[in-house]
This record gives C-alpha cells, structure tokens and sequence, in this order.
C-alpha cells in the first residue's frame, strides 16, 4: 500500500530554516503529483507547494513564494520541502500529499489528493 513517512520540522526561530522531507512508498513520485499543505490551528488545509511528474514544473501559494522550494530525488523517491526566511505565521503542521490522477488545474486543492503522511509540526518564535 501507500505509504507517505514525513520527517524534518521542529521550533525554529524568525529568519530560520528548515527542511521537511517526505518519502514514499507503494507510489513513484515521479509519476505523481506531490504537494505540501499546512494546516494552522482552527484553520483549514492550505496548500503551499507543488510539484508535477517532470519534476521541472513547480508552484507555490503566494505566501511562500520566493521562501520555500520544493524538490524531488527521485534515487530516493523523496519530496523535500526547503522553507527559508520562515516567519510566525509559517507556524502550522505540514503535510505531504501525492497522487496520480492530480490535473493541474486542481494542484492546489487538497481533495485531489489521495495519500497524505503523517505531518510534521513546524514552529517560528518570533
């Protein structure tokens, strides 16, 4: 079965940098749809980065653009989540997400999305 194991994450302070890896098994990133989605409390899911099968074709939500990026190894079958100049409001837990069937216009919805992993709490102190 599928399978999607998060690691990274942890309290970091304003300015920092942090790395979330997601690595999967049962699924082959490269012919999937991955994204990263982050969850604040009492909030909704958000979604914050993706990445297609080509691996050369990435997006990001507004808020993170030109902070965070994403990558694929695809030796490792790993989806890394590199989050720099991270703020309070990054403050949240981050999910991992992968699917097959994912069409670009629905990158960014968190429904299209079949396999999630476990999350990873990422905290910013100002």
């Amino acid at each position: 079965q599928v399978q999607l194991v998060q690691s990274g994450g942890g309290l970091v302070q304003a300015g920092g940098a942090l790395t979330l890896s997601c690595a999967g098994s049962g699924v082959t990133f490269s012919r999937s749809t991955t994204g990263w989605f982050r969850q604040a409390p009492g909030a909704g899911r958000e979604f914050v980065a993706g990445i297609r099968q080509s691996g050369t074709h990435t997006y990001y939500a507004d808020s993170v653009k030109g902070r965070f990026t994403i990558s694929r190894d695809n030796a490792k079958n790993t989806v890394y989540l590199r989050m720099d100049t991270l703020q309070p409001e990054d403050t949240a837990v981050y999910y991992c997400a992968t699917g097959t069937g994912v069409i670009l216009s629905s990158l960014r919805r968190a429904e299209q999305y079949p396999y999630w992993g476990q999350g990873t709490q990422v905290t910013v102190s100002s």
